[in-house]
C-alpha cells in the first residue's frame, strides 16, 4: 500500500538514553509510487486488431520494483533530480496536462531493482511508478484508459500496471483480455549479456509475424486456453514454444542447450525476454535446495550466474 508519511509533534516522556537513539531529523513528508517489473514474456506474437497486425504479449510479472518519490517543500529541479530518466520527466509533463495541475515545490527521487535493456519492463515500471506517485501527491486516481493513453505517447509498454496476467498490445497500449486467478511460477534465469532497444525490434518482429502467422495463430489459441484454465504446466509449455518461435528473429544463444537439459533439471518450461537478454527455466513448484544446486552448477558450467525469482501476479 502506498502511503504519505509526515512527522507528528507529540510531547512524551523519553526513556533514559532515548535521546542518543533518536533520529537526527524528524520524519519528512513524502509521497511514493511503486510498480513491479517482469521477467520477459510467457507469450509474444501477432494479434490482429482493427484490421491491423500488432505485437501482442502476455508478460510474466515478478517481485522486482521501480520506485518514484516526491519530497514536498524541498529544493527540486526535474532535470537534476531525474537526470537520465527522460521518460519519467515526459510522464510528469503529460500527467500535469491531463489533470490540469502544477507541481508544488519539491524534489523527485527514483530507485529501481530493474536493470535497463534486459527485458524486465524497467522503463514502463518507471513511468507507472511516476504516475502513481503523482496520484498520491494530488490525491487523485488516474483511470486505466488515461494511463494507457499516457503510455502511448511515451513508448511501447508492458502491462505492469495490472495485477493479473493479460493479453496486451504493446504498441497500442490496449488490454485485449484479462485472465482470472493463475498459478504462481518460479524461474531460475540468467542474463546472456548486452542490452536490447525494444523500439528497434518492432518492425523486424512484425515482418517475422507476417511470415509465420499461421503457426502463431495456433499457438495463441493454446495460450489462451492454458491461461483460462489456470494450468501451470500448460502455461510453461506455452512459454517454451514462444521462446522457440522467437528464435528465428531474436535468437538466444543458450536456448538449445537449455532445451536439451530441461527434463533432467526438472524444469516445466523455458521463458525468455523476447526483446531482452534474459532466459530461464520455469517451475510450477519451487525447486528444492538440492535441485537449486544442480541448476546453479549447470549455469556455472555455461559461464553464467543464475538467479531465482518468484513470478506471477
Amino acid at each position: 500500500m502506498l502511503q504519505r508519511y509526515e512527522s507528528k509533534d507529540v510531547p512524551r516522556r523519553e526513556p533514559a538514553g532515548a535521546a542518543a537513539l533518536a533520529p537526527q531529523s524528524a520524519l519528512r513528508a513524502a509521497y511514493s509510487g511503486v510498480c513491479h517489473g517482469t521477467l520477459g514474456e510467457l507469450w509474444q506474437g501477432p494479434c490482429e486488431h482493427d484490421g491491423e497486425l500488432h505485437i501482442g504479449l502476455i508478460s510474466l510479472p515478478v517481485r522486482r520494483y521501480s520506485w518514484m518519490h516526491f519530497l514536498p517543500g524541498e529544493d527540486g529541479d526535474l532535470e537534476r533530480d531525474l537526470d537520465g530518466k527522460d521518460k519519467c520527466r515526459r510522464a510528469i509533463e503529460a500527467y500535469l496536462r491531463l489533470h490540469g495541475k502544477s507541481l508544488p515545490p519539491g524534489r523527485f527521487s527514483h530507485d529501481s531493482e530493474l536493470p535497463v535493456g534486459k527485458g524486465m519492463a524497467s522503463s514502463t515500471a518507471d513511468v507507472v511508478a511516476t504516475v502513481r506517485c503523482l496520484d498520491r501527491v494530488f490525491a487523485l486516481h488516474t483511470p486505466l484508459d488515461a494511463l494507457t493513453e499516457l503510455l502511448r505517447g511515451i513508448e511501447r509498454s508492458d502491462s505492469v500496471f495490472l495485477d493479473r496476467y493479460a493479453l496486451y498490445l504493446s504498441g497500442r497500449q490496449r488490454v485485449l483480455r484479462e485472465f482470472g486467478p493463475a498459478p504462481r511460477l518460479h524461474a531460475c534465469y540468467i542474463d546472456e549479456g548486452g542490452t536490447v532497444e525494444t523500439e528497434k525490434l518492432a518492425e523486424p518482429l512484425l515482418q517475422h509475424y507476417h511470415r509465420h502467422q499461421s503457426s502463431y495463430r495456433v499457438h495463441l489459441e493454446l495460450a489462451l486456453e492454458a491461461f483460462e484454465r489456470g494450468d501451470a504446466a500448460a502455461i510453461c509449455e506455452v512459454a517454451t514454444r514462444s521462446a522457440q518461435l522467437a528464435q528465428w528473429v531474436t535468437p538466444k544463444p543458450h536456448l538449445d542447450m537449455m532445451l536439451r537439459h530441461r527434463r533432467e533439471l526438472g524444469a516445466d518450461g523455458v521463458v525468455v525476454a523476447h526483446t531482452g537478454s534474459l532466459i530461464g527455466y520455469l517451475f510450477a513448484q519451487r525447486p528444492e535446495p538440492m535441485r537449486l544446486g544442480e541448476l546453479s552448477a549447470f549455469f556455472a558450467g555455461l559461464g553464467r550466474q543464475c538467479r531465482m525469482i518468484e513470478a506471477g501476479p
